[in-house]
């Protein structure tokens, strides 16, 4: 199950147990574009979901973008960590190491994103014919604004490249499959005129599905023609996010594979995960049990200080079970002996709450930043706390 360490708790494993021991770590000789770089393969993993990165870290061109094109934060998480989740469908942990993409280059991705441009619009932009190349539909200039928004709204807000990387018998690392996300939007939003109001039209999800999978198409082809993914297996993912007001991520909701050298995608497999809000009128109605459990905890927090009602939760579920639940806790502390106190109740209703089948993690912040971390993983009895200095 996948692990919910905050980038505090990584810190503080890697400082502890897992401190790094370059002694350790194993040296080969990566084979990429014809050319052999020294790189290491780190021996240990912080979790059997994670996928060990080759050394040095090489970014991808494209990484600044899905900043950018996403809605919020829980989006941009969750599309990057949810994509790890569908590789391990294809690619082995075990076996295979992760990269960030190298073959979608920044420029490709964004012509990528945009709308088709007729040969009057390609002018007005100063592009070249062959640079119309955009995945969106095109606007037509037929009606109003919002009709025409409404009729060919933005379907494909990022694509996320991940490469995987396998060791061969020779002691060099060559590229052994590559997963693609595709983020599609829920609700397109826009403008009517530059610096105006914002509006938006709702994507129905039997469209978004229709248009992701008729997206996913098109971008096997044009991976196909690019040196070094004309061969390589490759997955390709679709994800919808949230609307930028939403406080849980989007999650991906299908995925095919395609076969070595093949452009045809296979059969479509869906992917049962979800985020849920607590508490929310969602989580009663379709989790009862765990609505329940949050709601007694909750109270019980809330007892704690008079007047404070600011817990929230957010949900993963897998298979309609409940995996991970994060907590956030925003509280004024006006001693860190008060704060000390207050995460030492908290810890204990963690416990006394949540069955021992799902992981947990609380955060406790104040104005100040982050106080207090407390995570408790599956059937552990002792959970970790950390509290900030």
């Amino acid at each position: 199950m996948r692990k919910v360490l905050s980038i505090a708790l990584i810190s503080v494993l890697l400082l502890s147990s897992c401190a790094p021991n370059f002694q350790k770590q194993e040296e080969v000789v990566q084979d990429q574009k014809e050319s052999d770089e020294k790189a290491i393969i780190p021996k240990y993993k912080i979790s059997d979901d994670y996928y060990r990165t080759i050394l040095p870290f090489k970014p991808s061109e494209a990484r600044g973008l899905v900043v950018n094109n996403l809605n919020s934060k829980y989006d941009l998480n969750e599309f990057e960590i949810g994509l790890m989740r569908v590789a391990q469908n294809s690619f082995d942990p075990d076996k295979y190491l992760f990269q960030e993409g190298q073959y979608l280059k920044a420029e490709r991705v964004r012509l990528w994103l945009n709308r088709k441009f007729t040969p009057e619009q390609l002018k007005a932009r100063n592009m070249k014919e062959s640079d119309n190349i955009g995945l969106n539909p095109l606007d037509d200039e037929q009606g109003s604004i919002a009709e025409r928004n409404e009729k060919n709204p933005i379907y494909l807000a990022h694509i996320l490249e991940h490469d995987y990387l396998v060791k061969g018998d020779n002691g060099k690392v060559s590229l052994g499959g590559v997963v693609i996300g595709l983020a599609l939007n829920s609700i397109h939003y826009y403008q009517k005129e530059q610096y105006g109001a914002t509006f938006d039209t709702k994507i129905p999800q039997e469209t978004l599905e229709k248009e992701g999978k008729r997206l996913a198409e098109e971008v096997i082809k044009r991976l196909r023609k690019i040196d070094g993914l004309k061969e390589v297996p490759i997955t390709i993912a679709l994800f919808q996010q949230e609307s930028r007001t939403s406080v849980v991520p989007g999650s991906f909701f299908t995925y095919s594979n395609v076969s070595k050298g093949s452009s045809q995608l296979g059969d479509w497999k869906a992917i049962d995960e979800k985020y849920v809000l607590f508490p929310s009128s969602e989580a009663t109605e379709q989790h009862r049990d765990d609505a329940t459990s949050f709601s007694n905890f909750k109270q019980d927090v809330e007892a704690y200080f008079p007047n404070f009602n600011g817990v929230v939760g957010r949900a993963f579920y897998a298979g309609g079970h409940l995996q991970e639940l994060n907590i956030d806790i925003p509280i004024q502390f006006y001693g860190k002996t008060e704060g000390i106190g207050f995460t030492q109740f908290v810890t204990g209703k963690v416990m006394e709450h949540f069955p021992d089948y799902i992981s947990v993690q609380v955060n406790i912040s104040s104005v100040n930043g982050p106080e207090a971390l407390i995570v408790k993983e599956v059937d552990q009895k002792e959970p970790f706390v950390h509290i900030y200095h």
